[in-house]
């Protein structure tokens, strides 16, 4: 996909994914790009510095999102590229996370990407063309110990874009799933504290891959290519892979213990 006179829709948008994806939109050529997120000011703000369109929503929110859609749709025409990408980490293992924190995550990591294919795939599917981009994480694909619930739920949300890739990719629709380790962004000092990563990127790296990914309409899009590497020695031996996620698993927790970090 050429990103030259589209429109794109991004998520998120006022954070540091998704402003660099709006920024290299823009430098691609989009004709127009829409950020969207829950701050109405800081939505005005951001749309304000980077030259683009800016809609409040709350992806959470079925009605919001359609709202969205609609929203660019009366002002702006056919929607190109839809990038569900809001996102956030919250903490926790499977016997102390709450029920609260697993639903939010699940709520904001799987059914936001469902809301917006439901809101925006009739008018692409129309017209035999259009594009998802779900932004999930490398955890999803193998495993962010801190948290359980962000873990799940990313997994599940790159389930939820292979289903949508087999279901309408016949029908003229890409899809993509960006799955990035660490990212210098509000979420790396809590959510990557551990080191289980391999080296934090700018945000404005990771849009390059998301723009050449887009090119070549690959379905995985790897801003640490170390992770495919790691996803075929998992599906090799998953026994062996989770050996070693329990030894990096013992490895963080000593040391947040001699720093005095929470677990």
């Amino acid at each position: 996909m050429e990103l030259q006179d589209k429109v794109a829709v991004i998520t998120g948008g006022t954070g540091g994914i998704g402003q660099a994806l709006a920024r290299a939109f823009l430098a691609e050529g989009a004709r127009t790009v829409v950020i969207s997120d829950l701050d109405t000011d800081r939505v005005a703000e951001v749309a304000a510095e980077i030259g683009c369109e800016g809609i409040a929503a709350d992806v959470t929110d079925e009605s919001q999102v359609e709202a969205l859609v609609e929203q660019t749709l009366a002002a702006h025409g056919p929607i190109d590229l839809f990038c569900s990408n809001a996102g956030s980490v919250t903490r926790g293992v499977l016997t102390d996370a709450t029920n609260e924190q697993w639903q939010q995550q699940w709520e904001l990591h799987v059914m936001s990407h469902l809301y917006a294919a439901r809101a925006v795939l009739p008018s692409m599917i129309a017209r035999g063309e259009g594009y998802l981009l779900n932004t999930a994480s490398a955890a999803g694909l193998l495993a962010a110990i801190p948290s359980a619930p962000y873990s799940v739920s990313k997994a599940a949300a790159i389930k939820l874009a292979e289903m949508l890739a087999i279901t309408h990719g016949d029908e003229g629709i890409g899809v993509s799933v960006l799955c990035p380790q660490g990212v210098n962004t509000a979420m790396a000092p809590s959510g990557l504290a551990d080191g289980g990563t391999d080296g934090i990127m700018e945000a404005s790296e990771l849009a390059d891959v998301v723009v050449a990914a887009l090119r070549d309409e690959r379905f995985h899009v790897l801003p640490h290519p170390e992770v495919g590497d790691y996803i075929r020695r998992k599906a090799d031996d998953p026994d062996r892979w989770l050996r070693g996620m329990r030894r990096l698993k013992a490895r963080a927790e000593d040391v947040e213990g001699k720093l005095g970090w929470e677990a």
